[in-house]
C-alpha cells in the first residue's frame, strides 16, 4: 500500500485554484501508485485567514469537494480547509474518498502564542475519533494537536494504525523553539514507536504574511525510522509504502497498547476536572 505526502504551496485565499492545483497533484499521486494523498493544514485556503476575512470558509458538503472526488476517482485525498458558516467556522481536515467528503477532523488545540492567533478566528473542535480509509484505519491530527499526547493516545485507543499530521509549521516563529524541525522530528517518532503506528506528518512551503513554512514533511514507521522525508522549502510529492501488518505484528509480539486502562484514567481525569484543571 502506498501514501503520498502532498507539500504544497496554497495560494491564500484562492480556492478554485488550490482545489485545482490540489486535483493535478493527487493525479500525479494515483500514477504513482498511491492509495492516499495527504496535503498540509488548510491547503484549500491559507493559513493567515485572519488577514483576508471569511469568505472562503466551505461546508463538507460543498459541491467543490464532490468535483474533486470526482476528478480523482479510485483514490482518498486529506484536504484542510476553512470550514463552518458565519456564525462558527473550524480550521478543519476533510478525508475525501468516493463521491465526496467521508469524515471531518476539527482542530482541538488552537494556538494562541507568538504570531499565532487561531483561537481568535476559529472555535476548537469537540471530538477526537479514529475512522477507516482505503490505507487502514487512521486518525487525524492537525498541527498543534500533536503536542497534545492525549489526542494520539485517543486515536490508537480508538483503532487508528496510522496517525495523520497536516501542517503548517514556520520556523523561527514560536517562542522558545528555534528548532522546531528538530521538535517535530522527536514528536513523531515517539507517537510511532510508543502507540507502534505509521506516522504521517504532511506539513506546507511558502511565505505567507510574514511566515517561512519549512516543510520536511516526513513518514515515520513503527519502529520509530524514518522512511521518507521530502526537502525543506521546496514543494514535493514523497509517495511512500506502507505495510499494515507491521503495525498488527508490533503490537501483537510487544502489547504496549493493550492494557490503557481506561477505567483508571476515566476516574483520574475526573478528579483533576474537579480540582479545577479542565480550563
Amino acid at each position: 500500500m502506498k501514501i503520498a505526502l502532498a507539500q504544497t504551496n496554497p495560494a491564500l485565499g484562492e480556492l478554485d485554484k488550490n482545489f485545482a492545483r490540489a486535483a493535478e497533484v493527487a493525479l500525479e499521486a494515483r500514477a504513482g501508485g498511491a492509495s492516499i494523498v495527504v496535503f498540509p493544514e488548510l491547503s484549500l485556503t491559507g493559513y493567515s485567514l485572519g488577514r483576508i476575512g471569511h469568505h472562503v470558509y466551505m461546508e463538507p458538503e460543498d459541491q467543490r469537494f464532490r468535483t474533486y472526488a470526482a476528478e480523482t476517482s479510485g483514490m482518498a485525498s486529506v484536504l484542510g480547509f476553512l470550514e463552518g458558516s458565519s456564525l462558527r467556522t473550524y480550521n478543519s481536515a476533510a478525508y475525501v474518498e468516493g463521491g465526496g467528503v467521508a469524515q471531518v477532523h476539527r482542530k482541538l488545540y488552537l494556538p494562541t502564542y507568538g504570531v499565532f492567533e487561531e483561537r481568535k478566528h476559529f472555535s476548537p473542535g469537540q471530538s477526537m475519533r479514529a475512522f477507516d480509509s482505503l490505507v487502514g484505519r487512521m486518525a487525524l491530527l492537525i498541527c498543534n494537536d500533536a503536542w497534545q499526547p492525549s489526542l494520539p493516545f485517543v486515536g490508537v485507543q480508538d483503532g487508528a494504525e496510522i496517525l495523520i499530521i497536516p501542517a503548517s509549521s514556520a520556523l523561527g516563529e514560536v517562542p522558545g523553539m528555534a528548532d522546531l524541525d528538530r521538535h517535530w522530528r522527536e514528536i513523531t517518532r515517539f507517537y510511532a514507536v510508543m502507540f507502534q503506528c505509521y506516522v504521517v506528518f504532511a506539513n506546507r512551503v511558502g511565505t505567507e504574511d510574514g511566515l517561512s513554512f519549512w516543510g520536511g514533511s516526513h513518514v515515520v514507521d513503527p519502529s520509530g525510522e524514518v522512511v521518507a522525508e521530502s526537502p525543506r522549502y521546496e514543494e514535493d510529492l514523497l509517495v511512500v509504502d506502507v505495510d499494515m501488518t507491521r503495525v498488527r505484528r508490533e503490537r501483537w509480539q510487544l502489547p504496549l497498547i493493550k492494557e490503557a486502562r481506561l477505567g483508571l484514567l476515566r476516574k483520574e481525569l475526573e478528579r483533576l476536572i474537579y480540582e479545577g484543571g479542565d480550563l
